[in-house]
């Protein structure tokens, strides 16, 4: 074996260990003996051995020597530093300090807000047992000094900073103005004489600071009413929570710094803002609390799993808006404003002067806005065939009368000209408003505008809808459109034009509405706007198409519908429901905006009666044009609705045909009779369609329809049976369609003046006298149908070969001159030699000229 080896041998160790154990306490004894005179010779060799060559060193250790020497030799260089607690606090403070100058070189108020909440939590610990750095009281008052000279650097100079810098610095206005509160007389000492504040030696021994005693939790006997009978509440430290009038403003300014933190207990903070609440003593102490609760209930839908806010929140939320208006009523020197100041001081409440007004930060026009969203909202999640639907959508009513309110307390702040309110607080509150009544009856809407007045102290008017004024709804809707077209613009402009255009339609005032849409010209640049404000301009479209159905003017209203029944996406356009298609591309995140989108319940157009009046104006448009170009071929064929075309003929390609089950069963049969000329027939189908009672005045509807299906019987039966017949009586006509002779006549006059119909009217004989000649043959209808495909063939060809042939137009040209056709020598190639005879003879005269289109690209 080696002799590196020699050195490790473990049996050996083993088998010593093994004979130390199991010896007497006398062997034991002497074993010990003779290992402490081992080590003492072992000792003496290494103090030699170290003084002696490498060879009498054996195993590893000749190998190592040379480390362990340089690792002594760095241990016996390194001196251990012992720092105190202090000097280490000390050490952080400064480095953060200097983080901070490189910072305020550079400008970087996002990097000095962060260090300063750092350098503030390093102070606190130190603060506690040790007297406050005099390097932390520098910093401090220098960097109110700096922010004061950027933010006046800011009102003059043209450059603005960034948003984060701008974000940072307003962070730290608030933050330092907090903070050198507490420190205002260490401040004043620094900048009374800076050179010897800072001299000044500080003093080295600190006295421990006794320890403050846990104040007790007293009990008392007086049991109250409520669950926390005989506790106390406990906050952070095991100390008691004592709520008082003068603490309001602390307890508010800690809950406000804690919004939208993690693990903040929401719940918790409304019950204490509640409590708060039942111990404001002042005006102003119950709307800071008021406004304050009011947002934390909304940020609470932010917890839920279905994203609303539970109706036992919402109804105290509109409570607590309700006695925010009331509060503010009654004190008129207190306003609530967008872009007032916070007031800083938590330990007394602003006095102001006589006739000067309290602002106090907050937005009445937000609130208002966030209750109606969060309303319609919670009508999303709602099954609508439930009661709880109808027990929800009966909180509107309070909304509105609090909207309305709003409206008011807006319009007074506008009246004060040292606020200077903008205009947009009060086109908002307008907005909401009207789109809370523009798609009800007049009926639903007095009912509504009746007993919010109701709810209105009887003082309080308002300027742009007056109180008397609230009876007359079509002047109401009138009135809120033209103050938003007046002082809005975009979007809100928008909007209450499409609501108006809404409202004239949904009560018969059809030509109104549409000069109205029409001259507004929002269908050309409706594809600018949110989704949102096309959603309400698809839903206006279809009100204005439904409402000429109901004026008996069918080519209107199919005209006006074909763009939105004519898609096939009915629900997507008019938010009623979102179409899941199976290789869509939608995101999970476009999906759930889609779904944020949909409209309440209450807001829907009935699809199925949309349906039902396009189809039903789409059949008696197109069966009298179907029976006009299948007899006279000659015609050009015009498609007016693809749609009702591909339900005809897929019900015509059906083999058997039951009873109608809905309505385009009903629709597709009343239109099979009607091209067959059975229009009673057609009209019972059409009549018994069930949804036309959900319209006012079915019978008349009824009526309406049995009157276009004989007219429109009338002219398919004349284009249909025309070349049968040479002359035809108009009391014939009128007994088979149960029509007057004079209306047999208007109708008959008509197709003759639009040159439908080829025939002539014998007043005197009362007969229609039809022209022969003029109809085709079915061989020369077959030969008009061939050329017309053969011409477009050619047209066909002709494009191809043009896009083909570009920058290469001489490929046909023939040597000899312009070559017309070609052909067997061809008349162009002939031309050609005839016109040029001195020229020289061309190769043959079968080569390909061109043709007519060679002549033509040469041209």
């Amino acid at each position: 074996m080696s002799r590196f080896f020699t050195a490790g041998d473990s049996s050996s160790s083993s088998s010593s260990d093994e004979e130390e154990l199991y010896s007497d306490p006398e062997a034991q004894k002497h074993s010990e003996e003779e290992s402490s005179s081992e080590s003492e010779s072992e000792e003496e060799e290494e103090g030699s051995g170290s003084e002696s060559d490498d060879d009498d060193k054996t195993g590893v250790n000749k190998f190592l020597r040379d480390q362990e020497s340089s690792e002594e030799s760095e241990d016996e260089e390194k001196v251990t530093v012992v720092k105190s607690a202090k000097d280490k606090r000390l050490e952080e403070i400064e480095g953060v300090v200097k983080l901070i100058d490189n910072a305020r070189k550079i400008g970087d108020w996002n990097t000095i807000s962060t260090e300063f909440d750092k350098l503030n939590r390093q102070v606190v610990k130190i603060a506690e047992k040790e007297k406050l750095p005099k390097i932390y009281v520098k910093t401090i008052a220098e960097l109110e000094d700096f922010m004061n000279e950027t933010i006046a650097l800011q009102k003059v100079t043209t450059k603005k900073m960034n948003a984060t810098n701008a974000k940072g610095l307003n962070a730290m206005k608030q933050k330092v103005k907090r903070n050198n509160r507490d420190y205002a007389a260490e401040i004043d000492k620094y900048r009374a004489d800076k050179d010897e504040y800072m001299m000044e030696e500080e003093e080295e021994e600190v006295q421990p600071a006794p320890k403050a005693k846990k104040p007790k939790i007293q009990y008392t006997d007086e049991v109250d009413a409520g669950d926390d009978e005989g506790f106390s509440r406990v906050g952070k430290g095991g100390k008691a929570l004592q709520y008082t009038a003068e603490s309001i403003l602390k307890h508010l300014r800690t809950i406000i710094e804690s919004r939208g933190k993690k693990n903040t207990d929401r719940a918790e903070q409304i019950r204490v803002m509640e409590k708060l609440l039942e111990v404001a003593t002042t005006p102003y102490q119950t709307i800071r609390v008021l406004l304050t609760l009011v947002s934390t209930r909304f940020d609470l839908t932010t917890s839920t799993s279905t994203g609303t806010m539970s109706q036992e929140q919402w109804k105290m939320a509109e409570h607590e808006y309700g006695k925010l208006l009331e509060m503010l009523e009654e004190n008129r020197n207190m306003v609530v404003v967008e872009n007032a100041e916070e007031w800083e001081d938590d330990e007394k409440p602003p006095q102001p002067a006589a006739g000067e007004l309290i602002k106090i930060p907050g937005s009445i026009v937000s609130i208002a806005e966030r209750l109606d969203d969060e309303l319609t909202r919670s009508l999303q999640h709602i099954d609508p065939h439930t009661a709880e639907y109808i027990e929800r959508l009966s909180d509107e009513q309070a909304l509105y009368s609090n909207i309305l309110r709003g409206l008011l307390y807006i319009e007074d702040l506008q009246k004060i000209e040292k606020l200077e309110t903008p205009q947009d607080g009060a086109n908002r509150m307008v907005m909401r408003r009207l789109e809370h009544i523009y798609f009800k009856p007049s009926q639903v809407v007095t009912i509504l505008e009746e007993t919010a007045w109701k709810t209105i102290p009887a003082q309080l008017d308002s300027k742009i809808t007056p109180r008397n004024g609230a009876k007359d709804i079509a002047s109401l809707v009138q009135v809120l459109s033209t103050y938003l077209f007046v002082h809005s613009a975009d979007i809100i402009r928008a909007r209450a034009y499409l609501c108006q255009v809404y409202y004239f339609a949904l009560h018969d005032q059809y030509y109104r509405a549409r000069d109205m849409l029409l001259m507004s010209h929002l269908q050309e640049t409706i594809g600018n706007f949110n989704i949102n404000t096309q959603i309400l301009f698809n839903r206006t479209l279809v009100q204005v198409g439904l409402c000429a159905f109901r004026a008996n003017l069918v080519y209107e209203s199919q005209n006006t519908l074909q763009e939105i029944c004519g898609s096939g996406r009915q629900k997507e356009l008019l938010a009623q429901g979102v179409m899941m298609q199976r290789y869509s591309q939608v995101t999970p995140e476009q999906e759930k905006l889609e779904r944020q989108r949909q409209l309440p319940f209450h807001m829907h157009i009935n699809l199925e009666l949309l349906e039902c009046v396009y189809l039903t104006c789409s059949m008696l448009l197109e069966v009298p044009l179907l029976a006009q170009t299948a007899s006279s071929p000659d015609i050009k064929k015009r498609v007016i609705s693809k749609t009702y075309r591909r339900l005809l003929e897929f019900h015509e390609r059906q083999i058997f045909t039951g009873p109608p089950e809905n309505t385009r069963d009903h629709v597709m049969q009343a239109s099979r009779a009607l091209a067959a000329g059975e229009w009673k027939k057609a009209a019972d189908l059409i009549n018994a369609i069930k949804i036309w009672d959900l319209m006012a005045d079915s019978e008349k509807i009824k009526m309406m329809l049995s009157e276009q299906i004989q007219e429109e019987g009338l002219r398919t039966y004349l284009f249909t049976y025309a070349p049968f017949y040479d002359t035809l009586a108009v009391s014939t006509l009128a007994s088979l369609f149960d029509l007057s002779e004079r209306k047999v006549a208007a109708i008959v006059s008509k197709m003759i003046a639009h040159e439908e119909l080829a025939a002539a009217l014998d007043q005197v004989n009362s007969a229609i006298i039809f022209r022969k000649g003029v109809e085709l043959s079915r061989l020369q209808s077959l030969a008009l149908t061939l050329s017309d495909k053969a011409s477009g063939l050619i047209e066909a060809n002709e494009r191809t070969l043009e896009q083909r042939t570009q920058g290469t137009a001489n490929a046909f040209e023939r040597q000899g001159g312009s070559g017309g056709r070609g052909g067997r020598g061809g008349r162009g190639g002939r031309g050609g030699q005839r016109g040029d005879r001195g020229g020289s003879r061309t190769r043959g005269g079968q080569q390909f000229g061109g043709g007519a289109l060679g002549g033509a690209i040469k041209a």
